[in-house]
């Protein structure tokens, strides 16, 4: 009977360790799209920016060159409406 017992305790500790891993696995991919989640805010708030003030970027010399580099930077595109 104690056999069952001892088996019994190991397999909860095994279930427990599995939880406890996938539990942070699990947390790593959420910090990951959190962070990318951030990342694209970002980029989306830069190029509605971008946008608003592209004629100030024309009244400096070389403001096109600076406009047009941070637009890949931020990968701004200038078609689309948003």
């Amino acid at each position: 009977m104690l056999d069952l017992y001892l088996l019994n305790l190991v397999v909860t500790l095994g279930m427990f360790a599995v939880l406890i891993f996938r539990a942070w696995i699990e947390q790593k991919h959420y910090r990951m799209m959190w962070q990318e989640l951030e990342w694209r805010r970002t980029y989306q708030t830069m190029g509605r920016l971008l946008k608003a003030e592209k004629d100030l970027f024309s009244k400096v010399e070389g403001g096109d060159e600076l406009y047009q580099m941070l637009c890949e930077i931020f990968k701004v595109n200038e078609n689309r409406k948003g």
